[in-house]
């Protein structure tokens, strides 16, 4: 089982337009520092399960015939919107895993082209994929939004954005079922707080009380890579950084 980070960063990725911060500035001048919006794939048992669909370069990256699935954690734009050129491929149809928002994101629905959407997924209730089991985790964020433990006989994998926190109910299923790797959205330095998303202290804390674990920082801001030049030592041992391209292999 391998997860490749397609993109790590949160809505303004980096490098942001106009901004001249030592993080975006760097991202200019190494494009390896570069952040697209956060999404992954994960590749098992021979196929290939888009986690969220965003990349600019989506279908060129996929050719068609290529995306076994696609398993969405929400509705926002910048989770979804390479989906609106998607859809209308010449290509066989595309399952589409969702947490249930009977909104969705504009047309979608009504429209939706080779996208075959399934019905919602209901929290903690696994269903199998590409022969492994995944198991839905509710997360804290202004629309319904899922997080997802992927388990094969290699080991599991806790993809977990957009996020405050992690609710009881799903920290429950993480300590019954722990993770060899958790991928979780770090969009704001300790200085910053928010409504919707981590700060690297909510992080840490949650990296403390699951220590065997790997954690992985995605869904970053510009503001938390200027935070990280400044202060390279604030992680804790278990916890890196996430960057686009990276590949976490069981």
């Amino acid at each position: 089982m391998k997860l490749t980070l397609l993109g790590t960063g949160n809505v303004q990725a980096c490098p942001l337009y106009g901004c001249d911060c030592l993080a975006c500035q760097r991202a200019v001048k190494d494009p390896s520092k570069a952040r697209h919006l956060c999404s992954a794939v994960l590749e098992v048992n021979g196929k290939q399960i888009l986690i969220d669909a965003n990349h600019p370069q989506l279908q060129s990256l996929f050719p068609a015939g290529s995306i076994d699935a696609i398993v969405l954690t929400h509705y926002h734009m910048d989770h979804v919107q390479a989906l609106f050129e998607l859809r209308w491929g010449v290509a066989e149809p595309i399952a589409v895993y969702q947490p249930n928002d009977k909104q969705g994101c504009d047309d979608l629905f009504k429209h939706p082209g080779i996208l075959q959407f399934q019905p919602p997924l209901s929290e903690n209730q696994a269903f199998e994929l590409a022969n492994i089991n995944i198991i839905p985790l509710a997360l804290h964020h202004s629309k319904p939004t899922l997080g997802y433990l992927f388990c094969s006989e290699h080991g599991r994998i806790a993809y977990l954005t957009d996020t405050l926190g992690i609710p009881d109910q799903s920290w429950q299923q993480l300590l019954r079922h722990p993770p060899n790797y958790v991928v979780i959205d770090c969009s704001h330095s300790p200085l910053h707080r928010s409504s919707n998303h981590n700060n690297l202290s909510d992080v840490l804390e949650l990296a403390h009380a699951l220590p065997d674990s790997q954690w992985v920082l995605t869904h970053i801001s510009h503001e938390l890579d200027h935070y990280l030049m400044q202060h390279p030592d604030y992680l804790s041992a278990n916890v890196q950084v996430g960057a686009d391209g990276m590949q976490l292999i069981l």
